[in-house]
């Protein structure tokens, strides 16, 4: 082969394969970025499922307290959740402090055997347990629409989470794709640059020469 021939092949065959490994790198690195992107975007959903999780699980025991508070959970679960109010040491204390405050005024005024004061005393628990059960039931609503909330919020985290890590993955797809065309499109310029060479007229001498 003559050196004009085997500098134009060699040459042709180089430059194809130095374009292929660019391409394979472009190809490559385009990949890594997709996948550091979608690692990325997992951390993060990972980190608001966490902070978000001590809200959510504050919502549920909420929920449940409210269904029975409402006879929704059987009339057993609802007797069992008043009889738990009124003898829970908060409820116990406001009572005592008023039937306290009641026997004071009465004593006061003299009228502590008085038979306004023993109703009073009677009417006085029933009507605090009612109303404190009314003001614990808005408490656990406030929690139950924390742990909503927060539940809503971490679901919409996974969905913007899910919808980028495919677009990343996709794109790395597209990576993949464009650096296998580029590599096959590298190749081929290399093959038409020697066919080209083979038929022109300096390439027919320059190969005549061979025989």
């Amino acid at each position: 082969m003559s050196a004009v021939a085997a500098a134009v092949i060699g040459s042709a065959v180089i430059g194809g394969v130095v374009a292929s490994k660019g391409a394979k790198r472009a190809g490559q690195a385009q990949v890594q970025a997709a996948d550091a992107a979608a690692a990325e975007q997992r951390a993060a959903r990972e980190e608001m499922r966490k902070l978000l999780n001590p809200y959510v699980s504050a919502g549920t025991p909420a929920l449940q307290a409210q269904m029975a508070a409402l006879g929704l959970s059987g009339p057993e679960a609802q007797q069992a959740y008043v009889t738990q109010q009124e003898q829970s040491p908060f409820f116990q204390s406001l009572a005592q402090q008023g039937e306290e405050a009641i026997l004071q005024n009465a004593s006061a005024t003299g009228g502590l055997r008085g038979g306004n004061v023993q109703g009073a005393l009677a009417q006085f628990r029933p009507a605090l347990l009612n109303q404190f059960l009314e003001q614990q039931y808005g408490r656990l609503s406030g929690l139950t629409n924390l742990g909503q909330r927060s539940a809503a919020g971490v679901g919409a985290a996974g969905q913007e989470a899910a919808t980028q890590i495919g677009q990343a993955y996709t794109q790395a797809g597209q990576a993949r794709a464009g650096s296998a065309l580029g590599q096959a499109n590298a190749f081929n310029q290399a093959l038409g640059t020697i066919t080209g060479f083979g038929t022109s007229a300096a390439g027919q001498t320059a190969i005549g020469k061979l025989f």
